[in-house]
């Protein structure tokens, strides 16, 4: 979702213009207040908001800025900007948030994989420690055992990925 924060009267007609180019729904919000409320509720992927209230309302915009969670700020000039920039701008900011989010997954991933990893290489340690241990019980090396095939298959399919 998009949320269009101006307070000009062609915010509707600006907001239809960008469900149709961008296919994603789009709210218009006409004060940061009402912005704030919507943030609050929603998530958007991006937020649109017009230069004029930033200027005239610096507090207000601040703490609607706050509640903007995940989606990218994209800050238009109503005044000068036509349609076709705002479109163009709007789509830019949802291609630079949606490959900063698959960034982020890579990065959450690959830390996911070395922290398995280690976590991994300590159970087959501790597995290897504990069948070493002198007069062990027969019953408590073979569940031991198990458990380093497992940790160990764990590990393949890691490497794999």
């Amino acid at each position: 979702m998009i949320l269009l924060i101006t307070p000009s009267a062609n915010g509707p007609q600006c907001a239809d213009s960008l469900r149709a180019a961008t296919g994603r729904e789009t709210h218009w919000a006409k004060s940061l207040q009402e912005a704030a409320t919507r943030l609050r509720e929603q998530t958007y992927s991006a937020a649109v908001i017009d230069q004029f209230l930033l200027e005239t309302e610096p507090d207000e915009s601040d703490q609607m800025i706050e509640h903007l969670g995940t989606a990218f700020l994209v800050y238009v000039n109503f005044a000068v900007t036509g349609m076709d920039r705002l479109v163009r701008e709007v789509r830019v900011a949802l291609h630079r948030r949606k490959r900063e989010e698959g960034a982020a997954r890579r990065a959450v991933a690959e830390q996911m994989h070395s922290e398995m990893c280690e976590t991994l290489t300590a159970m087959l340690l501790s597995c290897e420690l504990a069948m070493s241990v002198p007069d062990m019980p027969h019953p408590a090396v073979e569940k031991i055992r198990t458990i380093d095939n497992l940790a160990r298959e764990l590990r393949l399919r890691l490497e794999a990925n």
